[in-house]
């Protein structure tokens, strides 16, 4: 028999039963729409964690701050703690195993003035040896600072872009280009000396970091520490005595200490080694991990729903292939009668419980689509809180294989459930079906 002839039986057989076959293919809508969902959050979820560690910096990265946070042992955060950073714990750290890159951080609030316009920015001063391994971003312009030539300063582009004329009643709005226009800095810590002049910085040799999502490197100045102590110090001597003294001693210690660390796999171990020194330390990993557990066990309760919803349908199915035996029992005792292959009447069933599946599949997920848009407009801040992802972002993301998956899935649980049903019609004796009243 061709596939032609096949088709045009199983289409009439099903609709001889519109109400059941409706029924049926609403449990396959069902289930395919709490599988397709579930995926999508699935996808959606892994997304916005991807989001968010591009924001966040890089997973190996761990921090060791002056002020450090104190956790109990369920996590929960206590006190907070002083930390004295110099140069001797920066030596220990450098001694861990799969620690990859140390450097001190030191972080001044300075001010910016190109002509009458003036902004604020972090000044963070790192060894510039270490750039490379904590992945800071590609330049548009210029060259990271080396121990060769340490004086480069390195710009976001956020930097350059707020600076301010606050003289007259109103303010006005500025993007500066260091590269045109004169860029001065100064220290704003410290009183300056009447006597001397106070000391300013013109920004003569700049880089200019190409635009990130990564919060990291947003809105801040960086420069080589050795470079920084040495502006530093020429500061200082323009400050009174026990001023100087403050400001010098105020960069022997440092407000943080940043670790990059070989592998992913090792961040965890190497913060349980520093935290063993008595340094509280805290790593983007930490918090991954609760998130990894809430979406986890989402996609259990999604999944459980989704596979409910799916054995349902699959039972209703061969419930309905089943039934559709006894009522045309005598029909396949005549098809064998006039000659039918045996494989013909098998196929027939098994492709009516095809047929149920693919069109549940389907019409499952455009009502998939439906739902995935009302949770993103509508659910994706609260969902969003709940998995710890922070973001307003698609919380449900189906990507172009999902919509083909499911309907080959849908279509294989039908014929999957057909299975036995079309075996069993192949085994009624013609006799006793032509014996059969109907």
């Amino acid at each position: 028999m061709r596939i032609s002839d096949l088709l045009k039986l199983a289409f009439r057989n099903l609709m001889r039963r519109k109400a059941r076959t409706a029924l049926t293919i609403i449990g396959v809508v069902i289930g395919t729409i709490s599988i397709v969902v579930m995926v999508s959050i699935d996808i959606g979820v892994n997304q916005s964690f991807d989001e968010m560690i591009m924001q966040s910096g890089s997973m190996t990265m761990i921090r060791v701050q002056k002020y450090g946070a104190v956790y109990d042992d369920e996590g929960n955060y206590v006190d907070s703690k002083e930390q004295v950073l110099d140069d001797s714990v920066v030596e220990l750290i450098k001694g861990i195993d799969h620690v990859k890159a140390v450097s001190p951080v030191i972080n001044k609030y300075v001010q910016l003035y190109s002509g009458k316009y003036e902004s604020g920015v972090s000044l963070y001063a790192m060894d510039c040896e270490v750039f490379e391994a904590f992945e800071f971003p590609p330049l548009q312009y210029g060259q990271y600072p080396t121990k060769e030539n340490p004086s480069t300063i390195v710009l976001s582009p956020e930097s350059m872009e707020y600076f301010y004329n606050f003289s007259g009643r109103t303010y006005q709005e500025k993007s500066i280009d260091p590269l045109t226009e004169k860029v001065t800095m100064k220290f704003q810590e410290y009183q300056t000396h009447q006597r001397k002049k106070e000391f300013e910085l013109d920004f003569t040799n700049v880089a200019m970091m190409e635009q990130t999502d990564n919060w990291e490197y947003s809105y801040n100045i960086y420069m080589d520490i050795d470079y920084f102590r040495e502006i530093w110090s020429k500061y200082a001597n323009t400050l009174t005595l026990e001023d100087r003294k403050r400001a010098i001693s105020s960069i022997e210690s440092y407000e943080e200490i940043k670790i990059n660390v070989d592998n992913i796999d090792n961040v965890a171990k190497v913060q349980e080694d520093i935290e063993a020194l008595g340094y509280a330390a805290y790593s983007e990993m930490q918090y991954l991990e609760p998130l990894k557990e809430t979406s986890n066990m989402l996609q259990i309760v999604l999944g459980a729903i989704g596979g409910i919803a799916m054995l349902v349908s699959a039972i209703n199915i061969a419930n309905t292939m089943v039934m559709s035996i006894y009522e045309r029992t005598k029909e396949i005792g005549v098809m064998k009668v006039l000659g039918c292959l045996v494989k013909d009447i098998k196929r027939q069933f098994l492709l009516e419980a095809g047929l149920i599946g693919l069109a549940g599949g389907v019409v499952g997920i455009l009502f998939s689509y439906i739902l995935s848009y009302l949770i993103n407009k509508y659910g994706a801040g609260i969902m969003g809180a709940i998995v710890g992802t922070g973001t307003a972002g698609k919380l449900s993301v189906i990507p172009f294989w999902l919509p083909f998956a499911a309907a080959a899935f849908g279509m294989l649980v039908g014929l999957l459930s057909g299975y036995f049903p079309a075996r069993r019609a192949t085994k009624i004796r013609a006799i006793e079906a032509m014996r059969t009243e109907g």
